[in-house]
């Protein structure tokens, strides 16, 4: 199993990136090369799971992969978008008494 083995799946996760997807951090170019990053590390977590496992998982802060074990000889591969937004500001901690 080779990252070509799912090049649907990331020809189609490449697609909406550049349509739908605004990322300050990565550019259509590098999105495509994280991609084939993750995969690769996808690919290397299926295959080294444990017995009673049926997943391998491979993520960045934008992007998951997940290898799922199916009844046929090829994984189904799943490819998500982490919505992420940087100017979201963390939540603030308060406590139950007023002030």
């Amino acid at each position: 199993m080779t990252v070509d083995t799912f090049k649907r799946e990331i020809d189609e996760a490449i697609r909406a990136f550049d349509k739908f997807i605004v990322c300050l951090d990565k550019t259509p170019d590098l999105f495509e090369e994280s991609l084939a990053s993750l995969m690769q590390k996808a690919i290397k977590a299926y295959e080294t799971r444990g017995p009673n496992l049926r997943h391998g998982i491979a993520l960045d802060r934008q992007v998951t992969i997940i290898l799922s074990q199916s009844d046929e000889d090829r994984p189904l591969c799943g490819i998500y978008f982490n919505l992420h937004s940087p100017y979201q500001k963390a939540a603030t901690r308060t406590s139950g008494a007023s002030k």
